[in-house]
């Protein structure tokens, strides 16, 4: 962390103001906000009082912030890209035990090729196997908690906070040491889902599960070369920079351009998704280089000096925020507590506090994690019946509550 000497707390106001607009924006201004040439203008004006500071007074800081946005980018956008050429066509019977197979590939997915990866890959196909049944508002919020959000736990690759915590000096090993809280979390999810599904394919009108059983075709991947190309990145990961940024460029490059057109096109695949996070991101890694400087300087002033609160407090602001950037705000308070340095200079047990909370309240609302509004725009356009906002976050927050409990109790005994 760069010495920015004593900031003043208005600093970051920036900051603040752009992660609410991330927030706020889509439910106030829908129509405004989805243009990225709209949230380009916001982020670029809020950003400029801070670039321009660091541009200044602290380039080097500005350069150290910029390296980690350009790796942060480069991984998001070669997974989204290359995945992108991979289509998944068929379309299998809609059984409850197939659905629930769906999801627990996808959570094992996503710690390969990221959450988003995982989503792109396999929402259209989960979608389209249960287009034949009427009893399905369930199956978008399902597929959000499991493959968009938790089932990312295991690696860097598989949700941005940790590979942000791995360009940090995270050990790239260290999250395969969270597979107890994954393995619950992945199999209580999967074990609601299959009752609720069982539940809901009992009330199917019969002649809707005979077309689905006509309808059937069987499982077909388009796109082969862009799995190799998605495991060329996963290798990737291990160079130092810039030639892990430049090999996972060349190979998204290599996707776009060398590999089949076809299976891009089934996808409805565009580049808005990633340019929407490229747009964001560049303006919060600007922003939040006074408030990471902060709370490194005073994190240990604001009261958070327990695991369980750690915990909840990154958990519930994943939940409003975009857990990547709530993840490094704490993260940076974390290492200010002057604890034993297990874990690039902080205790294990908070490490552990701070990756899960983000990871999985990720998924209480559709902002709280890159692919949840993604994955409801298309399950939108499949004309599934997707939860409102808030009716959404209820749901989701009470299915993941019992998880919750489990893991405060757990910090609070350790």
């Amino acid at each position: 962390m760069h010495d920015l000497g004593e900031l003043p707390l208005y600093s970051v106001l920036p900051f603040a103001l752009l992660l609410l607009a991330i927030a706020v924006m889509p439910l106030v201004a829908g129509h405004f906000w989805e243009h990225n040439k709209n949230k380009a203008i916001i982020t670029g004006v809020l950003s400029l009082p801070i670039l321009a500071w660091l541009v200044s007074s602290h380039p080097e800081a500005l350069g150290h912030t910029m390296v980690e946005y350009l790796s942060f980018l480069t991984l998001l956008g070669a997974l989204f890209v290359i995945s992108g050429g991979i289509y998944l066509a068929g379309d299998l019977e809609a059984r409850p035990s197939t659905n629930t197979f769906i999801l627990g590939v996808g959570a094992v997915l996503a710690n390969v090729v990221g959450t988003t990866g995982a989503s792109m890959l396999l929402i259209r196909l989960m979608l389209r196997t249960n287009s034949q049944r009427k009893q399905r508002g369930h199956m978008p919020l399902f597929f959000i908690l499991v493959v968009s959000n938790c089932g990312g736990l295991l690696t860097p690759l598989g949700d941005p906070p940790l590979f942000l915590g791995y360009l940090r000096g995270v050990p790239f090993a260290w999250t395969l040491d969270l597979w107890p809280v994954w393995v619950g979390t992945i199999g209580y999810l999967l074990a609601v889902f299959y009752w609720v599904d069982h539940r809901a394919y009992a009330k199917e009108d019969p002649a809707d599960i005979a077309r689905d059983v006509a309808e059937k075709k069987p499982l077909r991947i388009e796109g082969t070369m862009n799995i190799a190309l998605l495991l060329g990145v996963v290798g990737a990961v291990f160079l130092d920079t810039p030639f892990r940024e430049i090999t996972m460029g060349a190979l998204a490059l290599a996707s776009v351009y060398l590999g089949p057109k076809e299976p891009r096109a089934k996808n409805t695949f565009t580049f808005g998704p990633i340019i929407e996070v490229a747009i964001l991101f560049l303006g919060i890694f600007v922003t939040m280089v006074p408030a990471l400087a902060l709370l490194h300087a005073h994190g240990a002033e604001i009261g958070l000096n327990e695991p369980y609160q750690f915990f909840l407090v990154t958990g519930t602001l994943s939940s409003v925020l975009d857990n990547a950037p709530t993840y490094l705000t704490f993260f940076s308070a974390a290492q200010s507590l002057e604890l034993p340095a297990e874990i690039v200079g902080i205790p294990q047990l908070f490490l552990v506090a701070i990756s899960v909370g983000a990871v999985l309240m990720g998924a209480n609302t559709y902002i709280g994690n890159g692919p949840n509004f993604m994955v409801k725009a298309i399950a939108d356009e499949s004309k599934y019946e997707t939860p409102s906002f808030f009716g959404y976050a209820w749901r989701a927050t009470g299915i993941l509550l019992p998880v919750y409990v489990v893991m405060v109790a757990y910090f609070l005994l350790s």
